[in-house]
């Protein structure tokens, strides 16, 4: 059975905002939670469908990444990172009754990890733009992202002796802690050790026990053929490093496609407006455009070709991005009307509309004053 639209499951418009979406679930939630719903299947089911929607809309790396891919973002490993796939229903408790109900234990947000661990990083991001040659023949960058990495002094423990550690008091060396609120039950991060369980008693001279340092990283990434505006490439591991030994966040490179002096991008298609003259519009023949991979393509122009006229190249627009089959280009004619003209060439003009005998040689024009006439003759009848 396919997946239910998250905005629809939890009854919001896609443009909504966060205070908007938490709104929307806190209803959602105390309606079918399972303490309201005891030994009902049915209700424990829509309760983890609005967890799961709730989990993912509520992230903004995690929204976007559904708002380009669907589901599929997550079931490809396309999807924000840091939170495991969406449909984790013990996950998505933990993450929604933290961000609903954590300000009254002494702050609120969920610290990303758990007992024996030390915080999650966060993610990074990092705005590149590229031009349509390299988008639709792909790349290699170097990048320099400033970020937080692991203290090399201490090897990322926060401790200048890795030994001279306690149990944090706070939560008994449990790492979370658990309040009860009417018929809730939550349990959250423990705030004073970050879930670790114990806390430093000999902090890093270099890193003040935080297990990393602020510095530039230098990477070398791989921009794959075929990339489109807004796009965005997940690094996994190369966000800012853990609080105390935790895992790394990620990087998402997010792709800008410079606009084209000569092309025009939709999707996989390119468009190219190419001038012709007039004796080649009126006679045919033939004309040379250029294509995105730098090549030439022949297009043959008929006779009496008119300005708007398109002609599709087969295979020759943008790559596809993960193997897709490459585009199509659409050269467009403008038919250009001659200036500056010599003496000599008005003569010819002059000599060429009286060679014509009255005989109609402009059907686009001879046909909109038609349209014009009958439309004249209306208003006065």
């Amino acid at each position: 059975m396919a997946k239910r639209d998250y905005y629809d499951v939890l009854g919001v418009e896609r443009a909504a905002d966060g205070k908007a979406m938490k709104s929307a679930y806190r209803k959602l939630a105390m309606q079918y939670h399972p303490d309201r719903n005891a030994d009902d299947a049915e209700a424990e089911a829509k309760f983890k469908e609005v967890s799961e929607a709730y989990e993912v809309l509520k992230d903004d790396q995690k929204r976007a990444a559904y708002d380009q891919f669907g589901h599929a973002a997550f079931e490809n490993g396309m999807g924000g990172g840091g939170g495991g796939h969406p449909g984790d229903f013990a996950s998505s408790f933990a993450d929604v009754f933290d961000d609903l109900f954590g300000e009254f234990m002494g702050g609120g947000g969920r610290r990303r990890g758990g007992h024996g661990g030390g915080q999650r990083g966060a993610d990074l991001r990092y705005n590149m733009e590229v031009s349509l040659e390299e988008a639709f023949a792909g790349k290699q960058a170097k990048i320099r992202v400033p970020t937080a990495v692991s203290c090399e002094s201490c090897g990322g423990t926060g401790s200048d002796d890795p030994e001279a550690t306690a149990t944090c008091t706070t939560c008994s060396g449990h790492g979370k802690v658990r309040a009860q609120q009417g018929f809730f039950s939550i349990e959250r991060t423990c705030p004073a050790c970050g879930g670790a369980g114990k806390v430093i008693r000999d902090p890093c001279k270099v890193c003040s026990g935080a297990g990393r340092v602020q510095k530039e990283k230098t990477l070398n990434v791989t921009i794959p053929a075929g990339v489109d505006d807004g796009m965005r490439i997940r690094i996994t591991g190369e966000g800012e490093a853990g609080v105390r030994g935790g895992p790394a966040g990620d990087l998402y490179i997010v792709l800008g496609v410079k606009s084209h002096p000569i092309f025009q991008r939709d999707g996989g298609t390119i468009y190219c407006p190419v001038p012709i003259t007039v004796p080649t519009a009126a006679l045919g023949g033939a004309i040379e455009v250029p294509t995105i991979d730098g090549k030439r393509a022949k297009v043959s122009i008929p006779a009496g070709t008119q300005t708007g006229r398109q002609f599709r190249l087969r295979g020759k627009g943008m790559n596809g991005v993960r193997g897709a089959s490459r585009g199509d280009m659409i050269i467009e004619t403008i038919v250009e009307t001659p200036v500056e003209l010599t003496a000599r060439q008005k003569e010819l003009l002059k000599e060429f509309e009286e060679a014509g005998g009255g005989k109609s040689q402009n059907p686009e024009s001879d046909g909109f004053f038609a349209r014009v006439k009958d439309l004249w003759q209306d208003l006065t009848d």
